[in-house]
């Protein structure tokens, strides 16, 4: 129906009295059934509409009207307009919300505050079709009911879509910045441990004693002066 002149029936009309054009060609460029126009012809359909000439609005010319006339085979073309009218663009305001969730709005905004904190005022206001000062109301507890206030999902409400929540928080995830995790010590890598050199002694496993060798476990002794002093005691002989 987007090649379809404006007020088919009432253009048909027109063409049906002041054309000699079959009731397939007008139907055909009108887009109703034969039928219909036969209908209109005969003064049962359409009665009280009155005729729309298309010459005048520019949908349709004088020898295309006359081409059809002399072959009942040719199908009408609609003119192309010559004026391109702007397609004009509805501001999007606040999300409708239906007289019987409006009483959980506040619920919800206080859900979002507290679960999703990244959100921005705007995100939240798109939501959940609140105003600003609701917001601000609720987000610095001064709200009128903030005592009788209880965090309630949306989605679950039915006044936003999982869709477009997920999507609000996404776009706030993106505008964090990244939080730089530290996880503590960690283990040294099997680079190093692996190009260490293994001991080859016991000090160098243990380490250096540090306590003094006794005189008698020295390698180096005197067996004379030893024998010397077995001598000198009495063993009772």
């Amino acid at each position: 129906m987007s090649n379809a002149p404006l007020m088919p029936k009432a253009t048909a009309v027109w063409l049906v009295e002041n054309t000699s054009l079959t009731f397939d060609q007008i139907a055909e460029f009108c887009k109703l059934h034969p039928l219909e126009v036969k209908g209109i012809a005969d003064g049962e359909v359409a009665a009280g509409i009155r005729g729309h000439d298309p010459i005048t609005s520019g949908q349709l010319t004088r020898e295309e009207i006359a081409r059809g006339e002399r072959d009942p085979r040719h199908q009408l073309k609609l003119s192309v307009s010559k004026v391109v009218v702007p397609e004009v663009k509805k501001a999007r305001g606040p999300r409708y919300t239906p007289l019987s969730r409006r009483q959980d709005r506040p619920n919800a905004i206080l859900w979002l505050v507290r679960n999703h904190p990244e959100l921005k005022d705007a995100q939240i206001m798109r939501l959940v079709g609140t105003t600003k000062a609701t917001l601000k109301a609720i987000r610095e507890r001064t709200h009128w009911n903030s005592a009788a206030l209880t965090p309630m999902d949306p989605v679950t409400l039915g006044l936003c879509s999982q869709i477009d929540l997920d999507f609000e928080v996404n776009r706030a995830a993106k505008d964090r910045p990244a939080v730089v995790e530290d996880h503590g010590q960690t283990l040294v890598p099997a680079a190093v441990t692996t190009g260490l050199r293994e001991p080859a002694t016991t000090e160098e496993v243990f380490g250096k004693s540090t306590t003094p060798r006794p005189a008698e476990e020295e390698d180096n002794f005197d067996a004379d002066r030893v024998f010397g002093r077995l001598k000198d005691l009495d063993f009772g002989e």
